[in-house]
């Protein structure tokens, strides 16, 4: 609802280190919505950061393979506001999902975490290819979050729907 949303751009979630958790289709506009929020934390001088699942992930992963792995959770732990787009949309596999769990155990009760999912809850034993870690990653973030479940047409194919609809009405 706007009032939600209202209420989130007041960033009131980040002095309580709470999370926010936006659900729903592809195309409804979670990423929008999350972006929204972040661009109004850094205007609050609110060190922010925005990553797509996928992307922190490999970057998690380097960081393993080269032995750097504490200092790069430090890094992304420094950020009041880490939003995590698109969980969900490629699977995990177990080191991947071990990593991610570290990221959010660091960040747990200590800053505050906007994820963007199209998975419900209950499928994130496969996003993870863990149900064990899926659900202490999701106890971790659940505990103290903000759940925007965002239903509707995607915008992204109403755009083209519109499109389509105006190329076949004759002026």
């Amino acid at each position: 609802s706007k009032i939600q949303i209202k209420d989130l751009c007041s960033l009131r979630f980040i002095e309580n280190r709470e999370n926010i958790l936006f659900y729903g289709t592809p195309g409804v506009g979670k990423t929008h919505l999350a972006t929204a929020v972040g661009v109004e934390a850094a205007s609050k001088r609110c060190l922010t950061y925005f990553i797509t699942c996928h992307d922190l992930i490999q970057n998690l992963r380097e960081s393993y393979d080269e032995n750097r792995l504490e200092t790069r959770l430090k890094h992304y732990n420094k950020y009041r506001l880490l939003i995590i787009d698109e969980i969900g949309y490629l699977p995990i596999d177990h080191l991947g999902a071990n990593l991610f769990f570290q990221l959010i155990t660091k960040r747990y009760e200590h800053n505050s975490t906007i994820i963007t999912t199209n998975q419900p809850f209950s499928k994130w034993g496969d996003v993870f290819s863990d149900v064990t870690l899926a659900n202490a990653i999701l106890d971790r973030l659940l505990h103290h979050s903000h759940i925007v479940k965002i239903i509707g047409p995607s915008y992204r194919t109403k755009d083209v729907y519109e499109l389509i609809q105006q190329e076949r009405t004759p002026d």
